[in-house]
């Protein structure tokens, strides 16, 4: 069947271009224009004493009292924010802003007193002061940074007067360009690698259409279900960096098949009953691993899966059925290069990294590459031919020269590799999960000089203050209140307490303290003071109370929302684990090849999460990648455990299928590691450096989680392609030898067979069922 569509994409390449033209143009006009997006960075609470408490809140005291979304508006006066002028410019701003639908404003200069449960809102010195935003909760991403753009652009001009916009929910996010640096480098990488600009071209336009539909569909789903503004970035991130490695390793079968004398048709559509199943398989490994986070129950999650998987499943069809196409078009001219292909190359690679570094004066190298091509032709110097290369024998290479050098010392090579990965792995067991703070937001944002001034001016704590609530039945049980915030004040974590505030005077029915820490929200003390209430202070307090008392919060959920994914990542991985074991076991016909497999992915992962905690936990190199030391966000383990996984099952399948070509040809253990190896290297290794350039790029992004994602994807790539593929992998097989291929006979009947490499390649069960001991 995969045949039969490669050959019909391949004569009917214009009907099928045509489809993926208007696919591009008719979902990017619904997903951008008709339709639109609605992204939410809302974080859904799962059952937990927080959840618990926001309702409590909500039914008591309406959205304003902690149920809702919440920004803030600090600002700052060397003349004293109760000065004549500054006040009567702020009453203005705050009047103008209570105006916007779905926004109620606290201002300071009515804020109760502290006696009556109010929060200071002005300064001990009287030079800084916030207004609280209260939003309405059902407000979507969009149309709260609509309401942040509108804010900033009515915030007064007064000498010496400072306004920013504090809170998350109103912070500015622009759209990185960071993944056109990765396109640039991806060009080069391409060229250097096939030596060819036409074969460059192919995967980088399946890439293009991929992740253009892909990014619309997202944002069409994103007004059916909750998925955060990023996930669009991370799913182009990830979109363009599988694209170009599917396309790479069917346009390198392509080549190879054309060179053994095929007939161009027969050529793509080989490359595609071969190369093209594999990376079905592959794609489809990353796409089941990423919904597989849709098991964890919670919105946000699942935005993030659905949002990656979508790209990746898009740009997955795109490389089986527009490749062909785009190889129909090519045909004999994928070995022909001028000159001027090469020219325009370089002249865009530059435009495109000028526009990521966001540089544009560089963008005058897009025109001149255009003319480039188009003048070309008549300049004699741009139409010449490059010499095509020469292909090595591959017993000659590199490759095959190390693999035999490894297979020679598989112990010490294995030591070596296994040592390293260990070593980088070490920092995982002081993994701290939770989420960092407005402080790491990149300076010069307006969110981040808020966070700094109320740190200032009230103290770290004021950005994450605490709210504990709970049901009462009237006022006599005000006396047990007053007990519970005295205990909770005289915690040496504790900064300022209210007093309990009920939600009515005559007979209420819930009541809220607020609590400000003495540190900051993403701080490890916060934490541990948020435990300490719930397990010590208020049972304490409350010891003879029929009260039930909840501690709410930001912290307070971030802290409910970690211990939930914690409990799950375990079940999660091992569940993926599991499922890619058996198929390992169905393609390999083999038990100790998925083991050793398994065993790899589990290492090299955990050697990814390791650099991770080192940079943005502890703060090495902080200077350099430009973060601050803060929590690794909870679903960022779980992501990058689907994605990685996902993504290392294209080099395992692309490589072990090779070896396993060569053991069923020769039954030679030592000579199918090396020859496989030979004949797959150069396509892994400059599907590596695309990723890992692409991955690498979105550290030039100030969004911390994206760099987060960026830093942890690239080391898991770099480590898979380098000390997995290149050396524990040719080591731990040269130590098996035949035992590799060993299936029981009675597994090897009842265990479905999968094959990833074609009806040419497919592998009878007879001897690859037995042990042959050497």
């Amino acid at each position: 069947m995969l045949a039969r569509l490669a050959r019909w994409c391949f004569i009917r390449r214009r009907a099928t271009l045509a489809i993926w033209v208007l696919g591009l143009l008719g979902i990017g006009i619904l997903g951008n224009l008709v339709i639109g997006s609605d992204y939410s960075s809302e974080f859904e609470i799962p059952a937990s004493e927080s959840a618990t408490g926001i309702e409590v809140l909500v039914d008591g005291f309406g959205e304003s009292g902690g149920g809702g979304q919440s920004a803030s508006l600090v600002f700052r006066s060397e003349a004293g924010v109760t000065d004549p002028a500054v006040r009567a410019a702020m009453e203005e701003f705050f009047a103008e802003v209570e105006a916007f639908d779905g926004v109620s404003v606290a201002s300071p200069y009515t804020a109760p007193p502290v006696e009556l449960g109010g929060v200071p809102q002005i300064s001990a010195d009287g030079i800084i002061a916030y207004a609280t935003l209260n939003l309405r909760s059902n407000l979507g991403q969009t149309e709260m940074m609509a309401i942040g753009e509108e804010i900033a652009e009515i915030i007064p001009v007064l000498d010496g007067l400072q306004v920013e916009i504090g809170g998350q929910a109103l912070a500015e996010f622009d759209p990185p360009e960071a993944e056109l640096i990765g396109l640039a480098f991806a060009i080069v990488i391409l060229i250097l690698s096939f030596g060819s600009v036409l074969a460059m071209g192919l995967p980088i336009g399946v890439a293009l259409f991929g992740v253009g539909i892909g990014a619309s569909l997202v944002a069409i789903l994103s007004q059916l279900t909750g998925i955060p503004d990023f996930a669009v970035t991370l799913g182009a991130m990830l979109g363009l960096a599988v694209g170009i490695d599917y396309s790479l390793f069917i346009v390198t079968r392509f080549r190879d098949e054309v060179r053994r004398g095929s007939s161009y048709e027969e050529a793509a559509v080989t490359a595609i009953d071969t190369a093209g199943r594999a990376v079905l398989f592959a794609g489809l490994t990353v796409v089941v691993s990423l919904l597989g986070m849709l098991l964890i129950g919670l919105q946000f999650i699942s935005g993030l899966g659905i949002g990656a998987a979508t790209t990746v499943a898009v740009t997955m069809i795109a490389a089986v059925t527009l490749l062909p196409a785009f190889l129909g078009f090519a045909q004999q001219r994928i070995e022909v290069t001028r000159w001027r292909g090469i020219v325009a190359s370089g002249f865009m690679s530059i435009a495109l990294l000028g526009a990521g570094l966001g540089v544009h004066a560089l963008l005058f190298a897009a025109p001149i590459a255009a003319v480039i091509l188009l003048t070309g032709f008549a300049i004699a110097p741009l139409r010449r031919t490059l010499p095509p290369r020469t292909p090595k024998e591959p017993r000659t290479t590199l490759p095959y020269l190390w693999s035999r050098f490894v297979q020679a010392h598989p112990w010490s090579m294995l030591f070596v590799g296994s040592a390293v990965l260990v070593l980088l792995a070490a920092p995982v067991f002081s993994l701290r999960l939770g989420f960092s703070d407005e402080g790491n937001f990149a300076p010069e944002t307006s969110t981040r000089k808020a966070y700094d001034l109320m740190a200032e001016g009230f103290g770290p704590g004021f950005n994450g203050p605490l709210t504990i609530t709970g049901k009462i039945t009237g006022m006599d049980q005000m006396g047990d209140l007053m007990v519970l915030a005295a205990a909770v004040g005289a915690d040496p974590g504790v900064q300022t307490v209210s007093p309990p505030l009920p939600n009515a005077e005559l007979d209420p029915s819930a009541f809220l303290i607020r609590v400000v820490p003495t540190t900051s929200p993403q701080d490890q003390a916060t934490v541990e003071l948020v435990e300490r209430l719930r397990s010590e202070v208020i049972p304490t307090a409350l010891a003879d109370s029929p009260l039930e008392v909840f501690v709410a919060g930001s912290v307070a959920i971030s802290i409910d929302f970690t211990n939930y994914l914690s409990d799950r990542l375990v079940i999660f991985i091992g569940v993926v684990l599991a499922v890619s074991f058996v198929l390992l076991m169905m393609v390999f016909r083999s038990i100790l090849v998925p083991i050793k497999a398994v065993l790899m992915n589990i290492i090299s992962i955990a050697s990814a999460y390791g650099v991770v905690v080192a940079i943005f936990q502890w703060g090495w190199l902080k200077s350099v990648f430009g973060v601050e030391p803060a929590p690794i966000e909870p679903f960022v383990p779980m992501m990058m455990f689907a994605i990685v996984f996902g993504l290392s099952m294209d080099y395992e399948v692309f490589l072990l299928s090779r070896i396993r070509e060569e053991w069923d040809r020769t039954r030679d253990a030592v000579s199918s590691v090396a020859d496989g190896l030979a004949a797959t290297a150069r396509v892994i290794t400059a599907a590596a450096a695309i990723m890992i350039v692409v991955f690498g790029s979105f550290l030039l992004d100030d969004n911390r989680i994206l760099k987060l994602f960026g830093v942890g994807l690239a080391v898991a790539v770099f480590l898979d392609a380098t000390l997995v593929r290149m050396l524990l992998v040719p080591a731990t097989m040269a130590l098996l030898g035949d035992r590799n291929w060993w299936l029981p006979a009675w597994l090897d009947r009842i265990l479905p067979r999968l094959n990833v490499e074609g009806p040419t390649h497919a592998t009878t069960p007879s001897e690859d069922s037995e042990l042959v001991s050497r």
